[in-house]
C-alpha cells in the first residue's frame, strides 16, 4: 500500500475510536448521574401525591409540620396549636416515618 493509504486509514481508525469514547462517556454519565437523579424525582413525586391529613412532613425550606389538609396542588400544613401554612405540594421534601422519628 502507498504511505497517503496508510495515514487515511490510520486517520479514519483514530477518528472512529474518539467516537466510540464519546459515546463511552455519555453512556457512563448517564449511569452514573442522570438515571439516579431521575429515580429520587419519580419516588419523591408518588410520596408527594400520596399526602394525606396527619402525616408529618419536612418541606424543602426545613420546616418540620403535619398535614391538616390536602388539595390538588396545595397542602395546609399545621406548625403549631391553632397555626396553619399552606404549602404547594411541590415544596414537600420529606415524609417523616414512625422509624424516622423514633431515631430523632
Amino acid at each position: 500500500m502507498q504511505p497517503i493509504q496508510l495515514l487515511a486509514q490510520e486517520a479514519a481508525g483514530a477518528g472512529f475510536s474518539q467516537l466510540i469514547m464519546i459515546v463511552l462517556l455519555f453512556v457512563v454519565m448517564w449511569v452514573v448521574m442522570i438515571r439516579p437523579q431521575q429515580k429520587r424525582q419519580k419516588e419523591l413525586k408518588a410520596k408527594q401525591n400520596s399526602l394525606k391529613a396527619g402525616d408529618k412532613v419536612i418541606t424543602i425550606g426545613g420546616m418540620h409540620a403535619s398535614v391538616n389538609s390536602v388539595s390538588e396542588k396545595t397542602v395546609s400544613l399545621r406548625i403549631a396549636d391553632n397555626t396553619f401554612v399552606k404549602y404547594d405540594r411541590s415544596a414537600i421534601a420529606t415524609i417523616v416515618t414512625k422509624k424516622d422519628d423514633a431515631s430523632e
